[in-house]
């Protein structure tokens, strides 16, 4: 069975969001994407007190001086399209009060036919945190866990009741309700993030970091499952980030997913041998338009199905 193949939407400062998340998402599931996917970045901190990622020194992307709300963005995704999944990777989910959050994703799951995966995260920015006043990074991980349990209070049968340090539900019917099982999926990079993982979602969202690396983290992951008696099997899609560039990057340097359409196939070749279900390509930071955008996704569609992905 073939690996689904879903593509990120164009969000950044250089789209016409109105106009090209729509335009993108009708080709993308023309050309053969079976699912659509959205990030998360609240604001641009001018000057930035923290490095990308939390990495001293690195610098935020021009590009992130304006993305999409990706719940806005999915919305006109889903009103473009009736048949692919539309997944957030990640939404980062301390930012957003859990009721609402809950709320938002079940509506918008009724709306599209039961379409949406809920890759959730817990992100990385301090002034992220700031601005969204919903609780203090270092809180993050508490939130996480009151905000899945709404969101299974929420989608669940009425009179939904729930009380936590942040919700409290007075036996209510809230609606609409998710068309179907809502998965929410997250990533595992801490032994409690893992365990978190295991223990309370559907699956698993890994970055691509090496095929070798996310080997070794599937196989971890698995054993973990198998040790903390987990007898569903994990769902899972791995993030990739690409570097486009139009000829090949010759440089001793490269990166995974770094050059030309050619290495980026040969990169999702190997991470494919890994045996994830679906790769999400993200292809938008360094590309000038969503005509572009469009050309070169219907590229790689297509060399990735030539080469047996």
């Amino acid at each position: 069975m073939a690996t689904r193949l879903g593509l990120g939407l164009p969000q950044m400062k250089q789209y016409d969001i109105g106009r090209d998340i729509p335009d993108v998402a009708r080709a993308a599931e023309a050309t053969g994407y079976e699912s659509l996917w959205v990030f998360e970045r609240i604001l641009f901190p001018e000057p930035a007190r923290q490095g990308l990622y939390g990495v001293p020194g690195l610098p935020w992307p021009e590009q992130y001086r304006s993305v999409a709300d990706p719940l806005v963005s999915l919305t006109l995704a889903a009103a473009a399209t009736s048949r692919a999944r539309l997944g957030t990777s990640v939404l980062v989910a301390p930012l957003h009060v859990p009721f609402q959050l809950a709320r938002s994703l079940a509506s918008l799951d009724a709306a599209s036919g039961g379409r949406v995966v809920a890759g959730l995260g817990t992100g990385w920015s301090h002034d992220e945190y700031a601005a969204a006043s919903v609780a203090p990074f270092e809180r993050r991980g508490k939130v996480l866990d009151e905000l899945l349990d709404v969101c299974r209070a929420v989608w669940g049968p009425d009179p939904v009741a729930y009380e936590g340090e942040l919700t409290t539900i007075a036996p209510s019917v809230v609606g609409p309700k998710p068309a179907g099982p809502l998965p929410i999926l997250l990533p595992a990079n801490s032994p409690k993030a893992a365990r978190r993982l295991v223990d309370r979602a559907d699956g698993w969202m890994p970055g691509a970091a090496g095929a070798e690396e996310l080997k070794q983290q599937w196989a971890d992951l698995q054993a973990l499952a198998k040790e903390r008696g987990r007898t569903a099997p994990l769902q899972s899609v791995l993030r990739v980030n690409t570097l486009y560039t139009p000829e090949a990057y010759t440089g001793d340097d490269r990166r995974p997913f770094q050059g030309s359409a050619d290495q980026i196939i040969e990169d999702l070749a190997a991470h494919d041998e890994v045996g994830l279900e679906e790769i999400l390509i993200d292809i938008q930071g360094n590309l000038r338009d969503a005509e572009e955008l469009k050309d070169l996704a219907a590229e790689i569609y297509e060399k990735a199905r030539a080469a047996g992905i």
